[in-house]
């Protein structure tokens, strides 16, 4: 039997925390957490710091509270939806009634950093729903943009509130009609000058060689992860898209961007790159590998075609 909130609830119970000071965050997350201890139900944090160390610190010690690293888990959005499938479905296998998780995703990125963990908590709403969860997501906002707390607004269909009440967010929007918009990608700085490379319709093996050439600044995993999720692209410009594909890497010091563009529409399902394709759909395979090899990937339709972008190593906001 479910507790608290979503008594009576099947699925996920997706739920915001947007809070402006640290008595107010503590005021919900730690009734939160206790009361599913109390309940024996797992009881779990995933936060980074200062907001991990604040809970840890207000609750009672060997309280029964569970921890996962909060920047490890949320190392990119595909991998933590994944991980967390797993997860769940190990706490329901060993006869958990609910789960209840107090999280936290990177959210002082800007740009198309942001945009992917947005589509994030917009596809766990549908990527959750079988498994009898309860997440609070919180949100600083001494730490976040407007931009931020719209989007939370439109991808969470609830907020929490003081004394376990729940309010409906008016604003949000099915993960299908979400995540279907188009935004244009925001450039990346090394987009400014020309390409140090450019190859029209190439094949994958072509496209591995000219990433490798240029990507002698990366650590070996990050030119490891970046040339599988190259060669995906790629397979699926030719295979999906409609010619001419065409590829374009930038490089510097430590840091590479690649994007492969083709004159196609880019896959139907909105949920495409964040979820495993469904026995026997036609593609959406080799954009799932591409999202959970490359750390920063972003897409986006206009009217040249579809680009997939490609980021490796250093972080630049």
């Amino acid at each position: 039997m479910r507790t608290g909130a979503p008594a009576g609830h099947r699925g996920y119970y997706h739920e915001a925390l947007q809070y402006a000071s640290d008595d107010e965050f503590l005021s919900v997350a730690v009734p939160f957490l206790l009361d599913g201890v109390a309940a024996g139900e797992p009881s779990i944090v995933v936060l980074g710091t200062p907001s991990g160390e604040l809970l840890r610190d207000a609750l009672p010690a060997r309280c029964g509270v569970g921890y996962l690293t909060g920047g490890a888990t949320y190392d990119r959005p595909v991998t933590a939806i994944r991980d967390y499938r797993a997860m769940l479905a190990a706490c329901v296998a060993d006869g958990a009634e609910q789960i209840r998780i107090v999280g936290e995703v990177p959210s002082g990125g800007s740009g198309d950093t942001w945009r992917a963990w947005a589509r994030y908590e917009s596809a766990i709403n549908v990527a959750f729903d079988d498994f009898p969860l309860w997440s609070l997501c919180t949100y600083d906002e001494r730490r976040t943009s407007a931009q931020v707390r719209s989007d939370v607004a439109r991808t969470h269909p609830r907020f929490a509130r003081p004394g376990g009440a729940s309010t409906t967010s008016t604003a949000f929007a099915e993960p299908s009609v979400y995540l279907s918009e188009q935004h244009p990608l925001v450039p990346d700085p090394l987009q400014a000058a020309l390409p140090h490379a450019e190859l029209h319709d190439p094949s994958p093996a072509q496209a591995r060689a000219a990433v490798r050439d240029l990507g002698a600044g990366l650590t070996p995993d990050d030119l490891d992860d970046l040339l599988v999720g190259v060669s995906e692209a790629v397979t699926n410009a030719m295979r999906y898209g409609r010619s001419p594909v065409r590829l374009r890497v930038w490089s510097t010091a430590g840091r590479l961007v690649v994007t492969v563009t083709d004159a196609g529409d880019g896959p139907k399902d909105p949920f495409a790159g964040l979820l495993p394709a469904a026995p026997g759909q036609l593609g959406g395979r080799g954009l799932w590998i591409t999202h959970q090899a490359c750390a920063q990937v972003s897409t986006a339709r206009d009217t040249d075609g579809w680009t997939i972008r490609m980021i490796a190593g250093r972080t630049v906001e």
